[in-house]
């Protein structure tokens, strides 16, 4: 992961450390696994395997990790101290990740419902 440069993948890596799968013709379409995020940019789209850095480019943008299950739901626009389990529960990552990825961004989905509201009101109003 050190070798992955913000705003890159794989490809940026010394050539034996990368795998066999990607040295294939077939290998070497899956051009965003392994890649590192930019803090300038916009986020990939946040999917159910995020928390995982071969599954796309969910590196952190500095550390040599990928995103953690807390900055994936960040970005899907949660609040910074939403609970997605009661305290004492047992975190599973492939539960949350699933719920967060699959998840439509919180501010869209006001952003959406707002929408709709105001067109029923308007329609509402028009009907009188």
């Amino acid at each position: 992961m050190k070798q992955s440069r913000p705003g890159g993948t794989w490809r940026d890596w010394d050539p034996e450390l990368i795998t066999e799968c990607h040295r294939k013709n077939t290998g070497t379409t899956y051009l965003s696994v392994y890649g590192r995020m930019e803090r300038d940019k916009p986020s990939p789209t946040i999917t159910t395997q995020f928390y995982g850095y071969g599954n796309g480019r969910f590196g952190h943008p500095e550390q040599d990790r990928a995103l953690s299950l807390r900055e994936g739901a960040v970005l899907q626009t949660f609040p910074s101290d939403y609970q997605f389990i009661e305290p004492g529960k047992d975190v599973v990552t492939r539960i949350f990740g699933t719920q967060i990825g699959n998840a439509v961004p919180v501010k869209l989905g006001e952003v959406i419902g707002l929408s709709i509201l105001r067109h029923l009101e308007k329609k509402k109003y028009l009907n009188k």
